[in-house]
């Protein structure tokens, strides 16, 4: 059924039944938007430090070198050293992307606008859809004009749509730390 801004029916166009949500296996979506991420090339390497070589009873990793200071003579580079690089630092070239077959890519389509219809699913990921007349809710292409949040606002509460609203309002927080400058 198809519902105006105002709450009532409209007639509904036919449409193909779509098919009933079963499940994928999970390493399937969103295997093409992944974003790279690695390590700073220099990190951990920008000391002067070289080993000491042999004959000195200790281990031959290389070591800050100088005086004066608790940090010369400790060692460096190695990923077993404070303040030295990982073991096989990250790299922005790795394979991020995995090819998915495109039946897959479409039957995985087809199953989760299927699921988006089964109210317990929706609901398991935290929606508050319990006043919400019916799921999948869709409503006619005149709401596409509303401009002002107000003006959406007055529909949202009209469809009895509004308690997710809140529940997004409530949810938005303030980034911790110096992330947010």
């Amino acid at each position: 059924r198809l519902l105006r801004s105002s709450g009532c029916h409209a007639p509904c166009p036919p449409c193909p039944h779509s098919p009933r949500y079963r499940p994928l296996r999970p390493h399937q979506p969103g295997q093409e938007h992944r974003q790279a991420y690695a390590v700073s090339e220099n990190a951990g390497m920008q000391h002067s430090a070289e080993s000491w070589g042999t004959g000195r009873a200790v281990a031959r990793i290389p070591r800050i070198s100088g005086g004066g200071t608790h940090r010369s003579g400790q060692g460096a580079f190695g990923n077993q050293c404070r303040g030295g690089r990982m073991f096989a630092p990250t790299k922005t070239f790795r394979r991020w992307h995995r090819k998915v077959n495109i039946n897959q890519r479409r039957y995985a389509l087809c199953s989760a606008l299927a699921a988006a219809s089964v109210v317990p699913l929706v609901m398991a990921r935290g929606h508050r859809i319990e006043k919400v007349p019916e799921i999948p809710l869709v409503v006619q292409d005149g709401v596409e004009a509303v401009t002002k949040t107000k003006d959406a606002m007055k529909v949202l509460k009209t469809l009895k749509a509004d308690s997710e609203v809140e529940k997004v309002k409530e949810s938005v927080a303030m980034r911790a730390g110096k992330g947010k400058m």
